[in-house]
């Protein structure tokens, strides 16, 4: 059983998206069931396909790359609150490219995305809800790639520290390295020079 209630969160999450008739969400909330992995568990494995969307109501998930050699990047974290799946994937019928994985035990409600595909196209509420979905994730994806581009790794790791700060104590920091794009001891030197100053 979820410690908060998952139903309510999904709700509020996505009333302040777009104002939604209390017959859609509740049709969009009996799509969802709940679900519980440890930390350390596989949610989607990159290579795999996939038919389903979820909504993560307490954890933390991963989402990286594998590369041929082994080494893994982090493409992005997971919150309460966020949608999670492999959208391109979801979108083209396609295998995922990524993994996401859990970082410590998550609840989340999950649902086949046919049917809530077939769900949204009923109502021109989730015309809005959907578009303001993409646009936060079009807004992510661009700020971490000017990031990445334009930002020196120090000032990436501060922009890491306030946007993950309720669980940056927790991430392992060779995840958090990753996420930055360097190595473990170079994210070690820039703590240590913060801690310094």
């Amino acid at each position: 059983m979820m410690a908060i209630d998952g139903y309510e969160l999904m709700r509020r999450s996505f009333q302040q998206l777009a104002p939604i008739p209390p017959e859609q969400m509740q049709a969009c909330l009996n799509l969802f069931k709940p679900r519980f992995l440890a930390a350390e568990q596989i949610w989607l494995h990159a290579g795999e396909t996939t038919n389903e969307v979820g909504f993560l109501v307490d954890g933390l998930l991963r989402f990286y790359y594998l590369t041929a050699d082994g080494e893994d990047w982090t493409k992005s974290f997971c919150l309460p609150g966020d949608l999670i799946g492999g959208y391109r994937a979801l979108l083209l019928n396609e295998p995922c490219q990524f993994t996401i994985e859990t970082l410590l035990p998550s609840h989340y409600l999950v649902a086949n995305y046919a049917d809530f595909a077939v769900l949204t196209a009923q109502h021109p509420c989730w015309d809005r809800v959907l578009r303001r979905v993409a646009e936060g994730l079009f807004i992510k994806k661009e700020q971490r790639e000017s990031s990445l581009l334009l930002d020196d790794a120090t000032t990436r790791y501060q922009r890491f520290l306030v946007d993950f700060a309720g669980v940056a104590g927790v991430i392992k920091q060779y995840h958090i390295a990753s996420y930055l794009g360097i190595t473990p001891v170079s994210l070690s030197r820039i703590r240590r020079q913060l801690r310094d100053d």
